[in-house]
């Protein structure tokens, strides 16, 4: 009787332990959607808050009607953000992120997996049980990665806090919220009117 050939199958890994890479993530064949900080694999949650895909897509379709026309591009979630550090190799990245949305102007980052490098724009849209990770974590790993401007958005508060980068280090805004009107130093003249985002919901 002959015997059929052993299928390579990729099992989950043991997320809870371990440090894993680029090309370990693109060997993994899960229903879910994870992000890798450092080596470590976060789960995300399952589908966002109304609220959330709300913002999202308000933020979303001001950017994209403002970047028509030039080099920069805005992506949102699901797409992969690789945050090499000192080599591209899939080997050596530790760090792939899925941020809400992102914006991107040097075409040279962009490939058919994503964003390998530092968009110029990120922003994050918290939810319950992520707060640690896109307040701490990816804060820190925006910042020495060279993102030059993280928004973070509380949608149940309806603020805004900016971190531009300078000098290497983020430095935070004011809490933006309702009534005002932000611009982005990342994209020279897109500002955000937050009435727009938040007003309704």
């Amino acid at each position: 009787m002959e015997t059929q050939p052993e299928r390579n199958i990729v099992n989950e890994p043991d997320f809870a332990y371990g440090s894993y890479n680029y090309a370990d993530y693109l060997t993994w064949e899960i229903d879910e959607m994870v992000e890798l900080i450092r080596g470590k694999v976060f789960r995300l949650a399952a589908a966002p808050r109304v609220i959330h895909q709300r913002i999202s897509g308000r933020i979303f379709n001001t950017l994209y009607n403002f970047l028509e026309g030039k080099p920069c591009e805005v992506f949102s979630a699901p797409f992969d953000v690789r945050l090499p550090v000192a080599s591209k190799r899939n080997e050596d990245i530790d760090t792939v992120v899925q941020p809400d949305l992102c914006v991107v102007c040097d075409p040279e980052k962009i490939d058919e997996r994503g964003c390998l490098g530092a968009p110029d724009l990120i922003v994050e849209i918290l939810s319950p049980g992520n707060n640690k990770k896109d307040i701490k974590l990816k804060y820190e790993v925006y910042e020495a990665s060279g993102v030059k401007e993280y928004w973070v958005i509380h949608p149940d508060e309806r603020t805004l806090l900016i971190y531009t980068l300078t000098s290497g280090s983020y430095h935070s805004s004011r809490l933006f919220t309702l009534g005002d009107k932000v611009s982005s130093q990342a994209v020279a003249g897109f500002e955000l009117e937050l009435d727009d985002v938040f007003g309704g919901l």
